[in-house]
């Protein structure tokens, strides 16, 4: 019985011992990486966008976002002109029978974003509209209410940053 156990056992680390993880397309990705990658050096394409200043807080949220993402840089090529638009709506709920309107009870954050990328001279390479949606409740306490609002906000800024910087990155690979 010790014999056919260890024979078992020692079979068993044989074959743990020949298995290997490797991922079923790790060469095609690998390959196509390569290729974007050797093409354009994107990285430094995008440090190479200089954002124009914000005028207001939902902008200059945006700015601040796309700058950590690793846009902008000391010489810039390109320059980035954001117009965002924001609109907040809230829902009315009817709180009795006798269908009188009832407090707001939830609210939807709507940003939307055209910009434009231009070359130093001046010249439309890219222009493109991006469209976030954030959700948020609104409790009876009104300080409560603003800072949901607020964080509504804030998280439709940085989900609207991330929405930019894919679609340059998109338009700066196609060319």
């Amino acid at each position: 019985m010790k014999t056919v156990l260890t024979s078992w056992s020692m079979t068993l680390c044989v074959l743990l011992a020949s298995c290997t993880f490797q991922p079923l397309y790790l060469n095609e990705s690998r390959k196509i990486y390569e290729t974007v990658i050797s093409k354009k050096n994107i990285a430094n394409i995008l440090s190479s966008i200089s954002i124009e200043s914000a005028h207001d807080q939902m902008t200059q949220l945006v700015r601040n976002h796309l700058i950590f993402l690793g846009l902008e840089n000391l010489s810039f090529v390109y320059q980035l002109t954001l117009n965002i638009r924001l609109n907040v709506q809230q829902v009315a709920v009817v709180n009795d029978a006798n269908n009188h309107e009832g407090r707001a009870s939830a609210g939807v954050v709507f940003a939307t974003s055209d910009y434009i990328i231009k070359d130093l001279q001046g010249k439309t390479l890219f222009l493109r509209k991006c469209f976030v949606r954030s959700s948020f409740d609104r409790p009876e306490e009104e300080y409560a209410a603003f800072q949901a609002e607020e964080d509504a906000k804030r998280r439709a800024a940085k989900e609207l940053a991330e929405r930019i910087f894919l679609s340059l990155v998109q338009d700066f690979i196609k060319g």
